[in-house]
């Protein structure tokens, strides 16, 4: 499309699609470099996935590392990224995520003030791949004070109700490791965070939020503070419809902004930020393994893949379109995004099984990979979705099943009506339960036999390892004196969950280069568009080296893009907008 300067409604230097923590950091550190900026948002609510996840960053190499004991050394960290990403994206554009996660660090503290904590025992995810480490390289964002934010809190996207504590209470990664897997001074820590929740007046008679946000929230609410207290436009409810071109380059939106179509110049580029497409069925079905389907996605429901579709009708190329940030999910019965199974699969006295009954896992493993091992058994026996969590009592009362909440919390009495025999199966023996799920009794007999032995004769899972490294154990009971990941099932009555292979959300999507480009399906790159986050293919390929793989890549691409922006513009001579 192509529109004359006169008939443009508004004028920027950077247009950025989509307020998640990409976006967001694109936008200020556009800013921060003297561009006009705006950051729109088609939802009427900002954050994005960003605001429901766990707000972690994976940042090998960060400053912190050292003051908590660590070298983390270059050396290390390079291999293990370009072994789990070997031959899936180009070495170029992952060098380029290692030598600017540091620097954007540093940048958001010293120019806006926003922090982030080292989780100084979070392991990389795939221990056994050269170069990993057990720690340190995973950060989360420092607590946030919500009241100043005033009135634009309501306009924040809410915390999914399973990263609370009863609810209601924020915690951070680190607290939550402590209080799932019941490490010594669990119960204190509870009691002090829901007095701390309880009896902050006057802020208790205002909302129900926890007014020291963590996790996403934390990410968010610190990112939009800093973009108020830099006059750094935010529109909601406004969505891109179309990217404008002139003479091949882009250089505006067409949106439809509070239901009225509306252009906006970008003068120096548009950047990308709007996620990904696990919200579209139809897209799903095109692109991703069957089956599919948008009621499995543990996303909020806001990602359509309207940047990836925008940039596809400008001829931009697309990579690794049947990629997913995958987990094991458990599907509402109301609607609700999926619950992922993050913290459930590491604990004992519980297996995953296929309809035939049959273990094929090590259910501890990193959340990506038993999607892949999943959809690889649907592949071979087709009986692997859905397939079934199993546990006994003494899970249920100490541990959480997706949506379920520990027994001592939940008991089943107190679960919504309809719950059992949907969200999960209950029975008094493994007979009656292998009928209710419809799994074969036999089989699902000698593989919790078989497992139970192993358990208790020799402490170790022979068949798949489970327990074995420091990411496993990192969700195991930290009680346990020996691995902390296992334990017998053997206590009625058993439960039966029913899973399957959903997402945090998509992977693949524009193809960009080390700059944060987007790449012609032809060669080149198309002038003015930047795609970051989850709008991009994944610079971490079809791997996850660690807790934060998502977020951290695109904030650092946003802090990428804006610095490629800012150079290309004073190459040119071009005097840029006073953003003041």
């Amino acid at each position: 499309m192509t529109a004359p300067t006169k008939d443009w409604d508004h004028e920027y230097d950077v247009v950025v699609v989509g307020s998640g923590a990409g976006g967001m950091t694109a936008a200020l550190c556009c800013h921060d470099k003297g561009l006009k900026t705006l950051l729109i948002e088609k939802d009427n609510v900002y954050g994005g996935t960003s605001a429901v996840s766990g707000g972690g960053i994976w940042i090998p190499g960060n400053d912190q590392a050292e003051k908590h004991g660590c070298k983390d050394r270059e050396e290390d960290w390079r291999k293990y990224v370009h072994a789990l990403t070997e031959g899936d994206v180009d070495p170029k554009r992952v060098d380029a995520y290692l030598d600017n996660g540091p620097e954007m660090v540093r940048y958001l503290e010293k120019r806006f003030d926003v922090h982030y904590d080292l989780v100084v025992r979070y392991p990389d995810y795939f221990m056994k791949t050269p170069g990993a480490l057990a720690g340190w390289r995973s950060m989360e964002p420092a607590v946030f004070d919500a009241s100043k934010l005033g009135d634009e809190l309501d306009n924040q996207r809410e915390s999914y109700p399973g990263t609370l504590i009863a609810n209601r209470i924020a915690m951070s990664q680190a607290q939550a490791n402590t209080l799932l897997t019941k490490k010594k001074g669990w119960v204190g820590m509870f009691m002090k965070l829901a007095l701390l929740y309880l009896f902050d007046f006057p802020w208790r008679f205002k909302t129900k939020r926890d007014r020291r946000q963590k996790l996403g929230q934390a990410m968010v609410g610190s990112l939009r503070y800093a973009m108020l207290k830099n006059d750094v436009p935010l529109w909601l409810n406004t969505g891109l419809e179309e990217l404008i071109q002139e003479n091949g380059r882009v250089v505006g939106v067409k949106t439809l902004c509070q239901g009225d179509e509306t252009t906006i110049r970008a003068r120096r580029g548009v950047i990308l930020a709007c996620g990904g497409f696990e919200a579209n069925q139809e897209m799903r079905e095109k692109y991703l393994p069957k089956p599919t389907y948008t009621e499995w996605s543990a996303g909020p429901g806001c990602n359509h893949g309207d940047g990836i579709q925008a940039g596809m009708e400008l001829g931009a190329r697309v990579k690794q379109m049947d990629g997913v940030w995958g987990g094991p999910v458990v599907v509402s019965p109301v609607g609700n995004p999926a619950t992922v199974l993050f913290v459930e699969r590491a604990l004992p006295r519980s297996i995953i099984v296929n309809g035939n009954g049959q273990r094929y896992m090590n259910e501890a493993g990193a959340y990506t990979d038993v999607v892949y091992k999943m959809l690889r058994n649907q592949a071979e026996t087709g009986v692997a979705v859905p397939s079934w969590f199993i546990a006994d009592a003494v899970y249920r009362k100490d541990f959480p099943m997706g949506p379920v909440l520990p027994g001592s919390m939940q008991p089943d009495f107190m679960l919504p009506k309809g719950w059992d025999g949907t969200v999960f199966h209950k029975a008094n023996s493994l007979e009656e339960l292998a009928e209710k799920a419809e799994i074969d009794a036999d089989t699902l007999k000698a593989t919790i036999a078989r497992y139970n032995e192993m358990v208790v004769t020799k402490n170790a899972d022979e068949d798949f390892g489970k327990g074995d490294n420091d990411f496993d154990t990192y969700y195991g009971d930290a009680r346990l004196k020996t691995n902390p990941c296992l334990g017998p099932i053997e206590k009625p009555p058993f439960y039966a969950v029913r899973i399957h292979p959903g997402e945090l959300g998509t992977n693949g999507g524009l193809d960009a280069d080390e700059r944060g480009r987007v790449q012609k399906e032809e060669g080149g790159v198309i002038p003015g568009l930047y795609a970051i986050g989850n709008c991009s293919a994944a610079v971490m390929g079809r791997s996850y080296p660690g807790a934060g793989s998502t977020l951290g890549p695109a904030m650092v691409y946003g802090y990428i893009a804006a610095q490629d922006i800012a150079a290309q513009a004073a190459d040119n001579g071009a005097a840029i907008s006073d953003a003041a």
